[in-house]
């Protein structure tokens, strides 16, 4: 079954292919390599490359990892990092751990 995804689904997922992609490159890794590492297949690693939104978000934690990336991806969507996550911190369950 095929689904359509809003335009700014597909922007942002080929943006963050693009992304994994140039880490990879960056990091003089091969397709394989990643693939390996992730344990996940070179056909998968090449559609999250090219931006397709339905690979799994598991996946996508993977290959973060594979590549070393996956505590900055962590880090830069923590509220608690923002000037507005900070100001309703009291909305949140938790405080901040580091």
């Amino acid at each position: 079954m095929t689904r359509e995804h809003p335009a700014a689904i597909q922007r942002s997922a080929t943006e963050i292919g693009q992304h994994i992609a140039g880490w990879r490159k960056v990091l003089g890794l091969t397709a394989a390599q990643v693939a390996d590492r992730a344990d996940i297949t070179r056909s998968t690693l090449r559609k999250l490359e090219h931006g397709d939104p339905s690979v799994g978000f598991h996946v996508v934690l993977r290959v973060a990892r594979a590549l070393g990336i996956l505590e900055p991806i962590t880090a830069a969507l923590d509220p608690l990092d923002t000037d507005l996550g900070r100001a309703r911190a009291a909305q949140l369950d938790r405080k901040r751990v580091r």
